[in-house]
């Protein structure tokens, strides 16, 4: 049976005394694929946030493959990949080039064509970002994301 990679307990975060993530717990697997729904402002985004290390945790724990959130992210960020909910990448670059720029990032050397194929744009590899339509960008994210070989994924608002 497969251990969780990620462990959340009672996760909270507050703004303006105001809970925007009201004691979350839940498990996740490695392998499993697994979501987090609820209605605008119920805390979805901040709960990614936290695991990712954006914002801080006003209380409860996070864990991901047993590193503790809070106390090294650093370690987090190594673990991890992330595909914002609105990704930005600069107009006058190629795809190609988006893509060993990021794996410059984590100190990997990539085959930026495979990893656009991947993701059907391939044919797209010599284009700007900026003649890319809004998929296509989330699809440019995905890849960008995953050049490192993440153990977790967070995808934020992935359609």
């Amino acid at each position: 049976m497969k251990q969780p990679i990620v462990v959340v307990k009672n996760l909270r975060k507050l703004y303006d005394g105001k809970p925007a993530v009201d004691g979350i717990s839940f498990e996740v697997k490695e392998g499993e694929i697994f979501g987090i729904l609820g209605p605008n402002g119920a805390g979805k985004t901040t709960t990614l946030e936290m695991l990712e290390t954006l914002r801080t945790i006003d209380s409860g724990s996070a864990t991901i493959a047993g590193i503790n959130v809070e106390k090294d992210p650093r370690a987090i960020k190594r673990l991890i990949g992330v595909q914002p909910q609105s990704p930005a990448f600069q107009d006058k670059t190629k795809l190609k080039e988006v893509i060993e720029l990021f794996a410059a990032a984590y100190g990997e050397k990539v085959d930026a064509q495979k990893f656009l194929e991947d993701v059907e744009l391939g044919e797209k590899a010599n284009a700007y970002v900026e003649q890319l339509s809004g998929g296509q960008k989330q699809r440019l994210s995905i890849t960008t994301a995953l050049v490192h070989g993440p153990k977790v994924f967070f995808l934020d608002e992935p359609t």
